[in-house]
């Protein structure tokens, strides 16, 4: 029998976790969104972050609308790209067409997979309920694109 700690066993590290920066354009739903599901979907296998070109601060019914779905945003906080706790990424993932068109350069594979601005679709909602509505939309829309991640990134 092998003694585990003996110097002759072959020690194995776990796998890298796949860095991913979700960037949008002031950080409020989006890109906080996505963080969100990475973090509770594929957090085995992703270190997600968020950030924005902007700070627009936590949009409430993004994070009313992650709870709904038994996700937790509440402690994240809208960002700048240069207060991120790490400056390399393996992804950067554009959610939006202004972050995409003014991405700051990042030494990492880049990508854009736009999402309709949750704000923009409730801008005529005349109800509580409809607003909520348009949120989710994208909220789903987002659950779905992140469920794939990071083997859609490689394909």
């Amino acid at each position: 029998m092998t003694d585990p700690a003996s110097p002759d066993r072959e020690a194995t590290a776990p796998p890298a976790k796949t860095t991913i920066l979700f960037l949008c354009t002031g950080n409020a739903c989006r890109s906080q969104m996505a963080e969100g599901w990475a973090r509770h979907l594929r957090g085995e296998v992703v270190a997600p972050y968020s950030a924005g070109i902007e700070r627009h601060g936590l949009n409430p019914y993004a994070v009313r609308v992650m709870a709904e779905a038994g996700v937790d945003i509440s402690r994240q906080h809208s960002k700048l790209t240069t207060e991120l706790p790490i400056a390399a990424f393996d992804y950067v993932i554009t959610l939006c067409g202004h972050a995409h068109e003014t991405c700051p350069y990042f030494p990492a594979k880049t990508m854009h997979h736009g999402f309709p601005d949750p704000p923009e679709l409730a801008k005529t909602a005349t109800t509580e309920e409809e607003i909520l509505a348009a949120y989710r939309t994208v909220r789903d829309q987002i659950r779905d694109f992140v469920a794939a991640l990071p083997e859609s990134l490689r394909t």
